[in-house]
């Protein structure tokens, strides 16, 4: 890309497009580093002696103490500084984290670990969606952002796929013994397999340059004017990014959850699970993120003004009618074919959602406006989507195999609130989107 072209909106979008690819590669590797762990439950609780509520931690808070934290100042890097290295950096951290998983020795050490792959993760997304939103016109916007997306539904369907294929091999008991490393249980070994290839990617985002911001030309703006900004508009802020957490909230349950689920429920084993969810996850929530992206473009096109609202909230709706059927099904067939319709709506609203956000924002803001829906989402998704459900299997229940009413509750109860917040979003942000353009 030539940086010194100061109208973003005439950049080659085949350019434009070649960036998003390489961001979404990076996402894709992103979430098979954090989703390995959900295949790998059972050899963990027996070889670290940890409970289901343990377990959920690893998968949740530890990821998402720094991961969420930490993007609210990487974000205000991303509005001022070169995105292409801080995503750059943050890569090559979270791969070397996750290999580190490889070597850890109890419950505290993993937790460590796994606290050091969000801090690496926390850099990518406020920059990519900063990027995204200086490449593409407002009528391609939803589409771009969907493209990148796919990254949570690639990358997890890949980290289940690959998990179920090599799951028998690495739940067996005892130690293998790795070059360099010494012994470990043969579950560590995953975590060397799908780490230390992201630090090839690391060398793939060297092929496109920082993309021209459109705000070139135009005064910068302080920290404190962003956070009046945001404060100043926080109704439409919170109810978006609280009616796009508690969707997240019941993805990251169901990721965290599911593959257990056939386990404990059908009988399957983690590598049947994981095998057949991966690849439903891989092609119909992609097929969901790029149906949800054109859907919001569409309506964009025909003139509403609440186009991508609308979008959201007809697809979570469709995800909330669709999602109690697989907990309750009598086989395990029945159950991953009433999954295709639940991966389908899970992804198909995070193109629209996260476009609505970057439409009213100004582009000097951007990134920290990317940072607080990723600080909602992640918050509120990662701690407690994977955490309800092992709270009420364990302290509820008391049962495992209980776990498919634990997840209906969870599902039921957040979908019903995410739609709450989108419907609440509407009159704010019709009153916002008349001011919305850069400062």
């Amino acid at each position: 890309m030539n940086e010194q072209n100061p109208n973003p909106e005439t950049q080659n979008l085949k350019q434009a497009w070649f960036v998003v690819g390489i961001l979404t590669l990076a996402y894709v590797s992103s979430f098979i580093d954090r989703q390995i762990l959900s295949l790998l439950v059972k050899p963990i609780k027996r070889d670290l002696n940890i409970s289901d509520t343990q377990i959920s931690l690893l998968m949740g808070l530890s990821f998402a103490l720094f991961y969420t934290f930490l993007g609210i100042p990487i974000a205000r890097l991303a509005d001022t500084q070169n995105r292409k290295k801080i995503i750059a950096w943050g890569i090559g951290l979270w791969s070397v984290m996750t290999a580190l998983c490889g070597i850890t020795k109890n419950f505290n050490q993993l937790f460590l670990a796994r606290m050091g792959v969000g801090i690496g993760e926390s850099a990518l997304s406020p920059s990519a969606y900063s990027m995204i939103a200086d490449l593409f016109p407002k009528n391609k916007l939803a589409a771009a952002n969907s493209v990148y997306n796919m990254g949570i539904f690639i990358g997890s369907g890949m980290a289940f796929l690959l998990g179920g294929l090599v799951v028998k091999s690495v739940t067996t008991q005892g130690v293998w013994h790795l070059p360099i490393v010494g012994d470990v249980f043969p579950w560590q070994a995953v975590f060397f397999a799908v780490g230390l290839p992201g630090l090839l990617i690391v060398f793939i985002i060297s092929l496109f340059k920082e993309p021209v911001r459109k705000s070139v030309g135009q005064r910068k703006v302080s920290l404190s004017e962003t956070f009046k900004f945001l404060l100043k508009e926080w109704r439409v802020y919170l109810t978006l990014n609280l009616g796009m957490a508690f969707v997240t909230m019941v993805n990251y349950a169901t990721a965290a959850w599911v593959p257990t689920f056939f386990d404990r429920t059908y009988g399957w084993g983690a590598g049947k699970a994981g095998i057949i969810f991966g690849a439903v996850v891989m092609v119909f929530s992609t097929i969901g993120l790029w149906f949800g992206g054109k859907l919001a473009d569409y309506y964009t096109q025909k003139g509403e003004v609440l186009g991508r609202i609308k979008a959201c909230i007809l697809l979570i709706t469709g995800f909330f009618a669709t999602c109690w059927i697989f907990p309750i099904m009598p086989t395990g067939e029945a159950a991953a074919i009433a999954l295709v319709p639940v991966a389908f709506f899970s992804s198909s609203m995070f193109g629209a959602g996260t476009a609505a956000i970057l439409e009213v924002t100004p582009s000097q803001m951007r990134g920290m406006a990317s940072a607080l829906y990723l600080f909602f989402a992640n918050l509120i998704g990662l701690t407690f989507g994977p955490l309800m459900v092992a709270i009420l299997t364990d302290k509820v229940f008391h049962d495992e195999k209980a776990i498919r009413f634990s997840l209906l509750f969870v599902m039921l109860g957040g979908l019903i609130l995410s739609l709450l917040f989108m419907v609440l979003s509407q009159k704010p942000y019709l009153k916002m989107d008349k001011k919305s353009g850069d400062l």
